[in-house]
């Protein structure tokens, strides 16, 4: 690991013009951005103007005067140049959970006989909530099978109908290899769901390239299309043919203003929508993505990468013995940082109250994340020094610090 120099780093960086393009509060070092996206300037310019215009003045007109009943497509092909997919396989739509139980469905639907539903034992939680309700509510021996992350090829077997995999992991920040995996789940018989919750918007996805079946993710992390974001869904062009999801409402509908009796589900893609779009929302969401324009993805990760080595290894200057639950390398991993500390969210509060920003993940983990286009090497520097005077000056070990919000 090459620890770069920050004041070097800030002068050559080719994505230094970005950060004018976020709004940042003054005095803050935003580390959570893996949580939560910071708030690019385009959008609420564009919120006024669609609640003002739009909303105020055109009222329901601007379904067509503004075409907002395409903007879940709009938006969704923002997204596909982002996640290595074609134009017209992504939509953006509902939430991540939501789009996991209706691909979830559908792969399902398109391997019986096969009652198994793969993924890793230490995914996302409501990955593996979803996957077990489904399984519960389709009441025909269905089952979720956990397997850790290194015997996820070899728990592939032919009981395996699908397999549901987040590409970084939300609490040690390892990056799974899609192309290694996709590959030996189809050798299996089985199709394969991605979750790209931590990963788009952060770093390179190639998901056609990859061979994915199918994708979910979500707006609000690195895409920055702020809270609750609408989420994304992917469908690999061969599976369009006879797409439909168990969800089936009337936007979702071939032709949903004939209010026809009978359900008949849209072409490709379009059949994954389901009720109306929430167009406030997604406009944001639609604004946000602007500032991906022109972005080299490649690049992008390069700087995390980056910026993840320098304030390691100005943490381990100071700390040696600290534990990090990253892979060290680049390849293996996402951009975050996920430290081990036996008082993680009492330092982390403390960490906050000076000025910096991360988060906590149970049992005892501080999680950094490192959002390159509005991040520098001077701040990231400085932050980890102040988490080394938090952690040695014994600043987190007060009892206001280590009284748990409702978030945490």
């Amino acid at each position: 690991m090459t620890q770069p120099d920050a004041e070097t780093a800030d002068r050559t960086d080719p994505f230094a013009p970005w950060r004018g393009r976020f709004s940042l509060p003054e005095g803050i070092i935003y580390l959570d951005g893996n949580s939560l996206g910071a708030l690019p300037r385009a959008v609420p310019e564009r919120m006024a103007r669609v609640v003002a215009e739009e909303w105020g003045r055109d009222l329901v007109t601007s379904w067509n005067k503004h075409d907002w009943i395409d903007l879940p497509g709009r938006v969704g092909d923002r997204i596909a140049r982002l996640i290595g997919a074609a134009p017209g396989t992504v939509v953006a739509a509902d939430s991540t959970s939501v789009n996991i139980f209706k691909l979830l469905a559908v792969a399902l639907a398109r391997r019986p006989g096969r009652k198994v539903i793969l993924t890793e034992e230490d995914n996302f939680p409501t990955d593996v909530y979803i996957a077990g309700g489904l399984a519960s509510l389709m009441g025909q021996g269905h089952e979720v099978r956990l397997a850790p992350a290194g015997g996820l090829a070899a728990a592939m077997d032919e009981s395996v109908a699908v397999v549901l995999l987040t590409e970084v992991n939300y609490r040690t920040g390892a990056r799974l290899d899609m192309r290694a995996l996709t590959r030996r789940a189809h050798d299996a018989g089985a199709l394969i769901v991605w979750d790209l919750c931590h990963s788009a918007g952060a770093m390179p996805v190639d998901l056609a390239g990859a061979d994915a079946d199918f994708a979910v993710g979500c707006g609000y992390k690195y895409l920055n299309g702020g809270p609750g974001a609408p989420a994304f869904a992917y469908v690999a062009p061969r599976h369009h043919d006879g797409l439909r999801q168990p969800l089936s409402g009337w936007l979702g509908h071939a032709a949903p203003f004939e209010f026809a009796a009978e359900y008949r589900p849209a072409a490709g893609v379009d059949a994954l929508r389901t009720g109306t779009p929430p167009i406030l929302s997604m406009s944001a969401l639609d604004a946000a993505l602007e500032v991906f324009d022109g972005v080299d993805l490649a690049g992008l990760k390069a700087k995390a990468d980056a910026l993840s080595d320098l304030f390691l290894g100005t943490v381990r200057a100071q700390i040696p013995d600290i534990v990090s639950l990253t892979p060290e390398a680049h390849e293996l991993r996402g951009s975050q940082l996920n430290l081990r500390h036996h008082e993680a969210y009492a330092v982390m509060q403390a960490l906050i109250a000076r000025g910096v920003i991360g988060d906590f993940r149970q049992p005892d983990i501080m999680r950094f994340g490192f959002a390159p286009l509005y991040l520098s090497y001077f701040e990231v520097e400085r932050a980890a020094m102040m988490l080394c005077q938090v952690i040695a000056g014994g600043e987190w070990d007060r009892p206001e610090l280590k009284r748990r919000a409702k978030v945490v």
